[in-house]
């Protein structure tokens, strides 16, 4: 079997010290192959918004690795990581993120923008993915004229319009009514089915959970189950033992990583001090 697109070894990561220390992810080792749909669900505080963060190479763990096809990120330089989310990553959020005084196309097309893209493909390519959605009558529209569906579709093209190979999904439906977050489901599950995007959804919906090929249910920063039910272990509640498939394997030491020490200690299995966590642990409240 071919090395996951994405994987991580005791991946660790700590906001504050001392008393307002928070453990938000305690030591986690598993890996997911291109073409999974993966659902990572857990209440507020469980720590998947962080984890999807790391995955996607929008923070930086305290400890331990992640690695896109089987190269740990942290040999990459700083330039070459951005270079990469761009190109691999589409990210699709609960809260659009769309410049109220830009248009759809504008918005649409801003990651070809930032790759250095010619103004006249830049167009060509942001015409051809809303087409793909039905959004190309709203391309000169401005965002704030878009319904909440629109708004998301709008937030999926501009995702695909790189060609990414792995889509990231936030709560995409949480705010949709709910016709139109199934409409947004279809979409997004039909660019799995058809293309073999890998996808990554986080969300608290059991029913878009339950479309997933595969679901990680996180509690206190840890991965305790995964789609099949089985129970599976942090690196601080034992090490390595392995669900049916290998790359599914949750905790201890692997080939990337030596075992994990934060602040001359290993991570605290406690549940932290929720009082100082934002959303799934941040202090930041990044969702």
């Amino acid at each position: 079997m071919s090395a996951p697109v994405l994987e991580t070894e005791n991946l660790v990561k700590v906001y504050g010290r001392g008393e307002s220390r928070f453990d938000a992810l305690k030591g986690l080792t598993f890996g997911i192959q291109q073409g999974e749909s993966v659902a990572i669900v857990g209440k507020s505080g469980s720590g998947k918004s962080t984890l999807m963060h790391l995955l996607a190479l929008l923070d930086e763990p305290t400890a331990g690795v992640v690695a896109m096809n089987g190269r740990p990120v942290s040999q990459l330089k700083p330039a070459q990581v951005s270079e990469l989310r761009n190109d691999t990553f589409g990210f699709v959020f609960q809260q659009f993120f769309l410049n109220a005084n830009q248009t759809v196309l504008e918005n649409v097309i801003l990651p070809l923008k930032i790759a250095g893209v010619g103004k006249a493909e830049r167009k060509r390519r942001g015409m051809e993915v809303l087409e793909q959605l039905d959004m190309a009558d709203k391309a000169g529209n401005r965002a704030t004229d878009l319904s909440g569906g629109q708004k998301q579709r709008a937030c999926i093209a501009r995702a695909l319009v790189n060609g990414p190979s792995v889509l990231f999904a936030d709560e995409p439906t949480g705010n949709l009514d709910t016709a139109t977050g199934e409409v947004v489901e279809d979409i997004l599950f039909g660019l799995h089915r058809d293309r073999g995007i890998t996808l990554v959804i986080v969300t608290h919906d059991d029913d878009l959970a339950a479309r997933c090929q595969r679901r990680l249910l996180m509690q206190d920063g840890m991965i305790i189950a995964d789609d099949s039910g089985e129970a599976v272990r942090s690196a601080g509640a034992g090490v390595g033992q392995p669900s049916r498939q290998g790359s599914r394997r949750v905790g201890g030491p692997g080939r990337h990583a030596a075992p994990v020490v934060v602040d001359g200690r290993g991570p605290d299995t406690g549940q932290g001090n929720d009082g100082n966590q934002g959303n799934d642990g941040n202090p930041e409240g990044q969702a």
